[in-house]
């Protein structure tokens, strides 16, 4: 099992930035693809941004795309998620979310909520106009 600790968020006003992370603990977190998923009050979860294993792949969300970044720093066990010129429609609760692979899917990123194991507590983002 693999625990997931998130930390950052807050509140923005339109314009602004901020960057969250994501923790892990428990088992190697290089074996991990990672993602984030955010879901505002009365909506879905609705994906964001994904990362392979290795780190060598991303793939974003159209609403996100050129204004989030998503890293990993496989050393400290840790993913980030820097979010650039927010917007108020950004304003929802944020996830982590981790998926275990192995060997040759340690390339591979994923996009529904359905091919992850793990997620984190949740991070509040709240972005003002």
């Amino acid at each position: 099992q693999v625990q997931l600790v998130q930390s950052g968020g807050g509140l923005v006003q339109a314009g602004g930035s901020l960057r969250l992370s994501c923790a892990a603990s428990g088992r190697t977190f290089s074996f991990y693809a990672m993602g984030w998923f955010r879901q505002a009050p009365g909506k879905e979860r609705e994906f964001v941004v994904a990362i392979s294993a290795s780190g060598g792949r991303t793939y974003y969300g159209e609403c996100v795309k050129g204004r989030f970044t998503i890293s990993r720093e496989n050393s400290k066990n840790t993913t980030y998620l820097q979010m650039n010129n927010l917007e108020p429609d950004d304003t929802s609760v944020y996830y982590c979310e981790a998926k275990y692979t192995r060997g040759t899917d340690s390339g591979n990123v994923y996009y529904t909520r359905a091919s992850y194991d793990y997620w984190g507590q949740g991070t509040q983002v709240t972005v003002s106009s």
